[in-house]
């Protein structure tokens, strides 16, 4: 059985991927490689360490991904976040304003809770990752769910994840997965083609240049060597041009789940859906226990 899932119809996205006020040009555009669980997880392993991704298809239950979105959307719909009337399920944008500093509140809240714990530690993904990580695997405290607006300029500049985790192991593997349907065009996770190996460098570079720093200093992404927030660049274009690659992007599916190294470089678009559905997703990591 190949390595790659049955293709996926491979499409023209509505609109030119955008962040941060620059469009990525087609040249320096191109798409994830899906890959089939049922190939076995030593097929997978190989396939991670070599792009430094996964992009897994249908891991977990469609169902129980979208009713997940409707029990996060149902949540905030307080903050008038949600379109009232409209189905949670779909997360549609309220045409109107909403309290951003409620639907924070409401969200950091849902992420303590039972459900997102249970969600991020349902069997189908912990199972897997025991196989992947070939022993118990630990779920980190570093857990993370996010909300885009349709519209917004909000998006993730390009980082790799080890930035924010130097405290413990780098035998780190985190999960990115799009909470509901996520086109392209919704603005979900990119990826810089061949970037783990950049990532890799940069970090060694990072720790020969840190002997000045104190230990508490050297374990965080805030420290004087490090940009502002500990991005790479929000320059999504300059980057897959000064490094010759191309951003990777997907037409993700409630169920899908993209696993990737901490040091392969990584950002978000702007969310342009023409039907104003909300992005969510969670992006969580494990390491072998």
């Amino acid at each position: 059985m190949s390595i790659a899932a049955e293709a996926v119809q491979i499409r023209r996205p509505e609109f030119p991927l955008a962040a941060h006020g620059k469009t990525l040009p087609a040249e320096r555009t191109g798409w994830l490689m899906p890959t089939d669980p049922a190939v076995g997880v030593d097929a997978i392993r190989r396939r991670y360490q070599h792009d430094g991704y996964v992009w897994l298809k249908g891991l977990l239950p469609r169902a129980d991904v979208i009713d997940f979105r409707h029990w996060v959307f149902e949540r905030l719909a307080e903050t008038g976040l949600v379109e009232p009337g409209s189905d949670f399920s779909l997360g549609i944008a309220s045409a109107g304003g909403f309290d951003r500093s409620l639907a924070d509140r409401r969200l950091m809240s849902l992420v303590r809770s039972a459900a997102y714990e249970g969600f991020c530690a349902q069997p189908p993904l912990t199972r897997f990752m025991d196989d992947l990580l070939q022993g118990i695997s630990y779920l980190h405290k570093r857990k993370i769910m996010r909300f885009v607006q349709p519209g917004s300029l909000t998006a993730t500049p390009a980082h790799y994840d080890l930035v924010y985790l130097r405290g413990g192991t780098s035998r780190l593997v985190t999960a990115w997965i799009p909470i509901g349907d996520t086109p392209a065009e919704m603005g979900g996770l990119v990826y810089l083609e061949g970037s783990h190996a950049l990532g890799t460098k940069m970090e060694a570079e990072f720790r020969a240049a840190s002997g000045d720093l104190s230990p508490e200093e050297q374990i965080s992404a805030y420290n004087s060597h490090m940009s502002e927030g500990g991005w790479v660049s929000k320059d999504l274009p300059d980057m897959a041009e000064r490094f010759d690659t191309r951003w990777l992007a997907a037409d993700y599916e409630a169920g899908d789940v993209v696993l990737h190294s901490p040091y392969m470089i990584h950002a978000s678009t702007i969310n342009q859906d023409r039907s104003r559905r909300l992005r969510l997703s969670t992006d969580i990591r494990y390491q072998n226990v």
